[in-house]
């Protein structure tokens, strides 16, 4: 038997009073459970926005974690694989932690996610300066005069390389589930109803369908 103390999150304060999102999480967790498991209650539910980087209900349910000696259980880690600061708040709980979409998951893999996503934050900063000063030193007006056009178009090579970085770690991180779903469902249309029926969304926020399945597939390949 293993005693739980669940975490969930929805991004926007409508959601939260609605149960939008919300629902699926808490149908994720009772269906993770197993007969004899603990679910202490109440769930921990965050009301987390883009622009936030504290997590207070999180921090409540480690503490409760840490007091009782309960586990940490995740509702959705996937659309937060890329937050660094949710991440390296879970690895350095020092507390168990399991997340329903992504039950392979642990402290380790959770550590390297982090670094992923630092990384990635810090790559996208730098290009940005790089650019702002090669814009600059071709003698380009930076900013306040909307009037103002560039001599040359844009290079856009930058912008595609950084969303197509980010698509891959989305796919990479929907995997698991993905994985998991395969081993009842083959086709893809039944592993895109089966994402839709447990609340996931695809990196754009829509609804799955067999070619979003398939682009996930086909960028985790190799």
């Amino acid at each position: 038997m293993t005693v739980y103390v669940a975490y969930c999150r929805v991004s926007t304060d409508k959601q939260g009073k609605s149960g939008l999102g919300l629902e699926a999480q808490q149908a994720a967790i009772h269906a993770f459970l197993r007969p004899g498991d603990e679910l202490m209650q109440p769930p921990y539910v965050e009301v987390e926005s883009g622009k936030r980087s504290d997590r207070p209900k999180l921090q409540e349910a480690i503490e409760r974690c840490k007091r009782t000696g309960a586990t940490l259980l995740i509702a959705k880690l996937d659309r937060l694989s890329r937050n660094a600061a949710f991440l390296l708040s879970l690895r350095d709980a020092g507390v168990e932690i399991v997340c329903c979409d992504m039950p392979n998951a642990n402290r380790l893999t959770i550590g390297i996610m982090a670094l992923v996503a630092e990384d990635e934050a810090e790559r996208i900063s730098a290009r940005t300066k790089a650019a702002l000063a090669a814009a600059k030193a071709r003698g380009q007006k930076l900013g306040g005069d909307r009037g103002y056009r560039p001599s040359s178009p844009p290079d856009h090579s930058k912008a595609t390389e950084v969303r197509t970085l980010k698509a891959d770690h989305q796919a990479h991180a929907i995997l698991p589930v993905i994985r998991r779903i395969q081993q009842e469902v083959e086709s893809l249309n039944g592993i895109a109803v089966r994402l839709n029926e447990l609340g996931h969304t695809t990196p754009r926020g829509g609804a799955w369908t067999a070619t979003a399945v398939k682009r996930a597939l086909a960028r985790t390949e190799g």
